[in-house]
């Protein structure tokens, strides 16, 4: 199988950039690979391992030490799991699984039983919220509560819009490596401006082999199939994953669906005002578990 990175060096300097954040993040860790079907898994471990298990799962052309970055004090409560996806610009296998059927499902349930943990809580943003709902589907028998923010799988923006203000500026950018075009796409998907993200889009960009297949989203059978409770998480202004749109029909489709919440004024991925909540609410959830 050929890589999905374009070339050594480059893949040398996405990881290096992966390395950087990690250590920037100052969050004692360890590392585990688990060995899947479609796969071997790298997962960064933080948190007792007699805390509660939660699972993290960053979102596309991400990597896992982003999602750690996203939610860094969850590790005080919980046995954080936070996950490189498959086939992402990471330390995971580079096999890339169907968005169609249950793979990425099959996938989770495989790392959760190789870790032997029950009552999970997931919590993913945007693709990361696809491969939970994928997970739910599959088998949700040990998963506990999931956590969903700006997801992926349940509706999707306007095709042209994403054209002339996401898809164009990247293509831009890879043909001509002027900055401005990673700052356009950048102004249509963040809310605040992330340095990090600059930088590693960059890279990812000009370096890595991108999937850039339809996402689909979920019918409503499998949706009123699932049982676990779904908080979800919207950006007003999210041009990928419309967030009115996306809680209209959440509401619709999911009996399980617990709490919403519409971020005004927030672009697709949330600034750190509003991550802080989220985190929050996880958090909170978890403690008044506990004393119940």
């Amino acid at each position: 199988m050929k890589s999905l990175f374009k070339s050594e060096q480059g893949k040398s300097e996405i990881l290096n950039l992966y390395d950087e954040k990690l250590e920037a993040l100052n969050i004692k860790h360890n590392y585990i690979s688990i060995d899947t079907t479609y796969g071997h898994t790298h997962i960064i471990v933080s948190g007792a391992p007699s805390n509660v298990p939660i699972i993290i799962i960053h979102g596309s052309n991400g990597c896992a030490p982003i999602a750690l970055e996203t939610y860094p004090n969850l590790c005080e409560k919980f046995r954080v799991y936070a996950i490189d996806v498959l086939a992402q610009p990471n330390k995971s296998a580079e096999s890339r699984l169907s968005m169609k059927d249950d793979s990425y499902g099959q996938w989770i349930n495989e790392i959760i039983d190789s870790l032997k943990i029950e009552n999970v809580i997931m919590a993913g943003f945007s693709f990361g919220g696809l491969i939970i709902l994928k997970t739910l589907e599959f088998d949700e028998s040990k998963i506990k509560k999931v956590y969903l923010s700006a997801p992926a799988y349940i509706v999707n923006g306007n095709p042209i819009k994403a054209l002339f203000k996401i898809f164009i500026p990247m293509k831009m950018f890879m043909k001509t490596q002027k900055s401005k075009y990673v700052e356009k796409f950048l102004a249509a998907i963040f809310t605040e401006r992330d340095e990090f993200a600059i930088k590693y889009l960059s890279k990812v960009f000009l370096h890595f082999k991108m999937d850039f297949t339809p996402v689909p989203v979920i019918n409503k059978v499998k949706a009123n199939l699932i049982q676990t409770p779904i908080i979800l998480f919207a950006g007003e202004n999210d041009i990928l994953f419309p967030g009115k749109k996306m809680i209209k029909r959440a509401s619709k489709i999911f009996p399980s669906l617990k709490s919403t919440k519409l971020f005004e004024n927030s672009k697709h991925v949330q600034n750190k005002k509003q991550n802080v909540l989220i985190e929050q609410t996880i958090l909170e959830d978890n403690l008044r578990t506990k004393t119940l």
